[in-house]
């Protein structure tokens, strides 16, 4: 395990339950829902590796309570008790609702909380290591992504309805976004854009990088 250097941030991982038909819907015109189903398992676990490479603390946070897990999920369930990751269940109606809830309930324990999504390969331990340190001078740090929305948000300050009024999966959620925490009182900085993992071009620049 690499050195923490901040042992005061908690970086989360948000994820749907891998179930057949539910995730990746996107790729599956491509790949199929077996196809995509693989997909997300895959991006998943790259996600959490380069997580833990980080050194910080990683919490892995699924999109609802579900029992029994899916048999799918064994994979990362196993990768998640090989690296005794805790976990837990989002909590919201929005995305943003979501995300607003797990971050302030990791700013009770850690000075700065950090949410990627499971679809976000781009995200390196150098990135989640630029955005901790965006938030000595900023109280939201978000990554920019390739499509109009984001691969990374940081706080080290939570407002109630901070993400609010946000039209999710459209080309115009970080500009919202943005407008939405200026209007909260909150100053944001911008890391260099990234990408994720939608469309099947995207899946296939993932392979290509991921087998040069």
């Amino acid at each position: 395990m690499p050195t923490n250097p901040e042992a005061s941030a908690l970086v989360m991982q948000f994820s749907k339950w891998p179930e057949e038909g539910r995730v990746k819907t996107r790729l599956m015109p491509e790949l199929g829902a077996r196809g995509a189903l693989k997909a997300h398992i895959r991006l998943s676990l790259n996600v959490l590796d380069n997580l833990i490479a980080s050194g910080l603390p990683v919490q892995f946070w699924w999109d609802r309570a579900l029992e029994p897990a899916p048999e799918a999920a064994s994979q990362v369930l196993a990768a998640l008790d090989a690296a005794s990751i805790t976990t837990g269940i989002q909590q919201g109606e929005t995305l943003g609702q979501r995300m607003e809830a797990a971050l302030g309930l990791a700013l009770e324990s850690h000075r700065k909380a950090i949410v990627v999504g499971s679809d976000c390969p781009s995200v390196d331990p150098d990135y989640v290591r630029e955005a901790v340190a965006a938030l000595d001078t900023s109280d939201v740090v978000l990554g920019p992504s390739n499509d109009g929305g984001y691969v990374l948000i940081g706080v080290r300050r939570v407002v109630p309805g901070m993400l609010d009024h946000v039209a999710w999966g459209t080309e115009s959620v970080l500009d919202q976004t943005r407008d939405r925490l200026a209007g909260c009182g909150l100053s944001v900085s911008l890391l260099a854009p990234r990408w994720d993992v939608d469309e099947p071009e995207d899946w296939q620049r993932f392979l290509r990088l991921a087998n040069p």
